[in-house]
């Protein structure tokens, strides 16, 4: 599976962005996708996820409210629309599926997208 992010760019606190990532090959084997970002000079942490055929996305505390996780599934595509962003949120945001592989599970990772936010 190939994930490609897409929506990054510069934009000011207090303002609204919505990110893309496209999924191709063989999409049928994901099980769940996510979201996660890594600002600089700290890990990469879990923004948001979300499991194929439904279910209750999961949010890290400091976005709920103000970012939602969504799949179409009949483009192959999941959003993160991000809104009253922070500049804490400066960051690169990464794509990221869990993917069927014969008896296990392996990650699949895009190639991030910068999202700066301006104070």
């Amino acid at each position: 599976v190939h994930l490609v992010e897409s929506g990054g760019g510069l934009v000011q606190a207090g303002g609204s962005l919505r990110l893309s990532c496209a999924a191709s090959g063989d999409t049928f084997r994901i099980n769940a996708m996510g979201w996660y970002r890594q600002a600089p000079g700290k890990q990469r942490e879990l923004v948001a996820d979300i499991i194929s055929g439904g279910g209750t996305p999961n949010y890290a505390d400091s976005v709920k409210g103000r970012f939602t996780i969504s799949r179409d599934n009949a483009k192959n595509t999941m959003y993160l629309q991000m809104n009253s962003l922070k500049p804490e949120g400066t960051a690169v945001y990464f794509c990221t599926a869990i993917v069927r592989a014969g008896l296990g599970f392996l990650n699949s990772w895009g190639q991030g997208t910068q999202v700066p936010v301006s104070s």
